[in-house]
């Protein structure tokens, strides 16, 4: 089911074009800021700002760029489609004749939104590396106000990051895929994951501790934690990541569990 569900999904025209977009911003990241090679970029601050001293600056930078809102719409149009796909093109039903059980079905789908998610991060920051490689070269992990990070440094913490955001984005994967095969259609599907998207973002934005019960929602949100990798390349700050990983790892499970209810309980194809 992995097999099909991968050549069916993730090769489809619709995904290549949606993982190219996300490759392409990087290369016009790079290409746009060319002529500030080696320098501080405007005189901005964090990773932007030091993303024209090297490769791996210009990876991260690009991902902290396209993680907030880009990376989520694309994550949950792939999430969507392998939810719904199947309904939507009426042959959930000849797949249950097959016979395929629907506890096959469901793991086969969800191993493919894992695979899906991580190939959509995968692509922002291997352009990242490729673009920067070709515009900025192959340099030491620059960070503004503090040391230059090693080689071995810089790719453990670009690991990291990349992991921690592939495990928030499989946050939001995980909803559009219950809300594909509990909904009519995938457009309704994808609409209804980027609306909370929005939503949950624009009241992480306004929540603080002041603000009481918005702000006591807003932490329990996949989006609050989103950017917390950040912290992993900002001087004299401390990346406490483990908050961010338990509420994307209960968002999953609790989206995982209502997929199973939803396939379980009835008919996605009535």
């Amino acid at each position: 089911m992995l097999r099909v569900e991968l050549t069916t999904q993730l090769l489809r025209l619709r995904t290549l074009i949606a993982l190219g977009g996300l490759a392409a911003l990087p290369v016009v990241a790079a290409l746009a800021t060319a002529s500030s090679a080696g320098h501080r970029l405007h005189g901005q601050d964090g990773l932007f700002g030091a993303a024209p001293y090297s490769a791996l600056n210009h990876a991260m930078a690009s991902l902290e760029f396209v993680g907030p809102l880009l990376l989520p719409i694309v994550v949950a149009l792939l999430g969507a489609a392998i939810g719904s796909a199947d309904r939507d093109w009426g042959i959930l039903r000849y797949l249950y004749v097959a016979p395929i059980t629907r506890s096959r079905l469901l793991a086969g789908k969800l191993a493919a939104v894992v695979v899906a998610t991580a190939a959509a991060v995968a692509a922002v920051v291997a352009a990242g590396v490729l673009a920067g490689l070709a515009v900025f070269g192959w340099h030491p992990f620059h960070v503004l106000g503090a040391a230059n990070l090693s080689t071995a440094a810089a790719l453990g913490r670009i690991l990291a990051a990349t992991g921690y955001l592939t495990l928030c984005m499989l946050s939001i994967a995980a909803i559009a895929f219950a809300l594909g095969l509990l909904l009519p259609r995938g457009a309704e599907a994808v609409a209804a994951a980027i609306a909370f998207v929005v939503v949950a973002s624009i009241l992480n934005g306004q929540a603080t501790p002041r603000t009481g019960l918005p702000h006591a929602v807003a932490v329990a949100l996949p989006v609050h934690y989103w950017q917390d990798w950040t912290a992993l390349f900002t001087p004299g700050a401390a990346a406490h990541l483990g908050p961010g990983v338990a509420v994307q790892a209960a968002t999953v499970s609790v989206a995982a569990a209502a997929a199973v209810l939803v396939l379980r309980q009835r008919d996605p194809a009535a």
